[in-house]
């Protein structure tokens, strides 16, 4: 279906991640959600250039609720005007113990950003105009239902259509919705996820939503798992923790340093990113956000907004030596990370997960001979 040679789909937001993965053989799927139109066009140019027509596929977030959807989206000048000042207060404060200084007109930036997320049709409209005019081979909604306009543009363009679901009743809505591969995510993955194991999951979607094929996804990092997938009823993987290890991935160093020691019980379920829940690893920013004496997190995209260009500051501070600003630097992260000890190239990895399905699937059979 996806013209390649192994089973692994690589989501990253990082283009040279997959570039790398879909020259190794497997299918790389670029996160487009933060991407103005201008970038993405040369984010795909670029990866068509370097993957030689080889195939690959881009993924946006189409939620069908998030603050303002009733009236099909709200522009950056009302995302400004609708965060609270007790959130901004939290903010600044929170940057201030930790010694990072917001300079005076980052307000500014806030307020013409929008929070970077592109969820709305007016926002999302344009990528796909840019996508649909590159030679996708598949289009992913990361957070929701594609919308069925959507589903039927991209069969007119010959274009697979592919959403990730947490639950067996939202992995039907996809089906029902016309999509051809339906990616059924545990909660072990990184990023927006539910409740469900991904050793749960999969079989009851599988079952659910036959005969449209799904993908694993949540806690996939090694040849092992791959195999427990296609056990599970799977017809391959997603993958997105894995890459933010590899030589090509763009994670801040010192948010890659922290993922090469933690462990798989260093992440938790948090809406201080983006609004809704979703993985990450536990640092003091997701504490802080947890505590009973500060504000809950804003809607989707309110939250995006309010925390992005502090987000912005931690990093850059955080890779100062002895710098607090350390303690706060997190990233969207599976419970795999537990796994993730070291640094290797993105090829490396595609063919190390091959090698270790390939041993697995063996060592399977010579018990099934006995």
């Amino acid at each position: 279906m996806l013209g390649v040679e192994f089973p692994i789909c690589a989501f990253s937001h990082c283009r040279d991640v997959v570039a790398a993965v879909t020259n190794a053989g497997g299918f790389g799927v670029l996160g487009a959600v933060a991407h103005s139109p201008t970038r993405l066009e040369r984010e795909l140019t670029w990866i068509e250039e370097q993957a030689g027509g080889k195939p690959y596929g881009v993924d946006l977030l189409l939620p069908p609720r998030y603050v303002g959807s009733e009236q099909g989206g709200i522009d950056p000048r009302q995302v400004s005007e609708l965060l609270p000042e007790e959130h901004r207060t939290f903010v600044d404060e929170l940057l201030v113990r930790y010694g990072i200084e917001r300079p005076a007109d980052q307000q500014a930036t806030v307020a013409r950003s929008g929070g970077g997320l592109n969820i709305s049709r007016s926002g999302y409209e344009p990528l796909l105009e840019v996508a649909f005019a590159h030679k996708i081979r598949l289009i992913a909604s990361a957070l929701g239902p594609p919308p069925q306009d959507l589903v039927e543009r991209a069969h007119s363009n010959d274009v697979l259509v592919a959403a990730l679901a947490g639950t067996t009743h939202h992995a039907q809505r996809h089906a029902a919705a016309g999509v051809d591969l339906i990616v059924a995510q545990g909660t072990e993955a990184g990023g927006h996820t539910g409740e469900v194991a991904t050793m749960v999951l999969v079989p009851e979607v599988v079952d659910a939503v036959a005969p449209t094929p799904v993908l694993a996804a949540g806690g996939i990092a090694r040849g092992r798992q791959i195999a427990a997938s296609l056990a599970l009823g799977a017809e391959g993987v997603w993958c997105g923790s894995v890459w933010l290890t590899t030589e090509e991935a763009e994670t801040t160093p010192v948010v890659k340093e922290k993922f090469l020691t933690a462990t798989s019980s260093d992440t938790v379920r948090s809406r201080s990113m983006t609004g809704k829940p979703a993985r990450m690893l536990r640092t003091a920013w997701t504490d802080e956000w947890d505590r009973p004496d500060t504000p809950d997190p804003l809607g989707m995209p309110l939250q995006s907004a309010l925390v992005a260009d502090s987000q912005v500051r931690i990093n850059q501070a955080a890779g100062q030596p002895g710098t607090q600003a350390r303690e706060l630097a997190t990233y969207f992260v599976g419970q795999v990370v537990g796994s993730l000890d070291r640094v290797r190239p993105t090829r490396s990895v595609v063919l190390d997960m091959v090698e270790e399905f390939i041993n697995t699937v063996g060592r399977l059979e010579q018990l099934i001979e006995r």
